[in-house]
C-alpha cells in the first residue's frame, strides 16, 4: 500500500474540507475520532458479525469494503492531524472473532482519544488493516477502493454535500 500517496490524497480532501468550510484553525481532532467511530460502526453493521439473533446473511462484499475505506479516509486524517504520516506499518495476522476485532478497535480509538502518541495510532493503524485481511480484502482491494472513494469525496463537496 502507497501510504505516501494515501496522505497525500488525505491531505488534498482534508485542506479543501476545511476551506470551504471555513475550519481553518477549527480543532477538529475529537471530530474525527468521532467519526473514527460511528464509521466503524457503519463496518461492523454490514458485516453483521454480532447479530446472533438474526440469519440475515452479511451485505455484499463491495459494500463492506465502502465503509472499510471510509473508516481509511478518518484514519488518515487522523494521522494528519497529528502529524504522523511519516509511519510504518506492522499489519500481524490475528486469530481473534471478528466482533473481538471491532472491540479492540474500539479501545484503541479510544485510547487515542485519551493520549494521542504514534503509539495509539498505529494500535489502530495496524489492527484496522488487520481487520481487512480479516474481511478478506487485499492491499490492492483496499487501495483502489480508497482511491475511487477519495474521488467520490471530491464529487461531493462539489456538489454542496
Amino acid at each position: 500500500m502507497d501510504l505516501h500517496k494515501l496522505f497525500q490524497m488525505q491531505n488534498t480532501l482534508d485542506q479543501r474540507i476545511q476551506a470551504e468550510h471555513h475550519l481553518e484553525g477549527v480543532p477538529l481532532l475529537n471530530k474525527k475520532i468521532l467519526s473514527l467511530q460511528v464509521e466503524l460502526s457503519e463496518l461492523a453493521n454490514e458485516t453483521r458479525c454480532f447479530k446472533f439473533w438474526s440469519t440475515k446473511q452479511p451485505s455484499s462484499k463491495d459494500v463492506i469494503l465502502e465503509e472499510y475505506v471510509d473508516c481509511l479516509h478518518f484514519i488518515l486524517s487522523l494521522g494528519l492531524e497529528k502529524n504522523f504520516q511519516d509511519t510504518t506499518l506492522d499489519v500481524k495476522d490475528i486469530c481473534y472473532e471478528l466482533s473481538d476485532q471491532f472491540l479492540n478497535l474500539y479501545i484503541y480509538i479510544a485510547d487515542f482519544a485519551v493520549d494521542s502518541t504514534i503509539h495509539n495510532y498505529l494500535n489502530i493503524f495496524n489492527n484496522f488493516l488487520s481487520l481487512g485481511q480479516t474481511l478478506g480484502f487485499s492491499v490492492e482491494n483496499i487501495e483502489n477502493a480508497y482511491l475511487y472513494k477519495n474521488k467520490i469525496n471530491h464529487e461531493r463537496q462539489d456538489n454542496g454535500y
